[in-house]
């Protein structure tokens, strides 16, 4: 399988949407679990509107896609993005955030949304 290579404009948007903490820890946390803004918002103490606005960032730029399940909107990293490759190489440098998923299960809110 041949390789391609990223344009520099699209590296450059991408490395700027992770360069923020709230958006690389959601990336980190939907490398290996859905989550529904709910839980970001239990998880990053902050407000519905806020966290739909990180949300909306990374879904525009193709990095996260979204499944819905009834009402409720899950987030998940999109293996479709062209730099996918590359975000998987910065996440696996980034240290694991699997203790907040375990703080939702622990409190009851990880299933809070289903």
């Amino acid at each position: 399988m041949e390789k391609v290579a990223i344009d520099i404009e699209q590296t450059a948007l991408l490395l700027k949407l992770l360069s923020d903490k709230t958006r690389l820890t959601m990336l980190k946390l939907l490398e290996t679990n859905a989550c529904c803004v709910c839980e970001f918002v239990d998880i990053f103490q902050m407000s519905q509107p806020a966290i739909s606005q990180h949300l909306r960032k990374l879904r525009d730029a193709g990095i996260v896609r979204e499944e819905r399940s009834g009402q409720w909107i899950f987030y998940a990293l999109s293996a479709k993005h062209p730099a996918h490759p590359l975000i998987k190489l910065i996440l696996a440098e980034v240290e694991p955030q699997d203790d907040k998923i375990q703080q939702l299960i622990e409190s009851g809110k990880r299933i809070n949304c289903q």
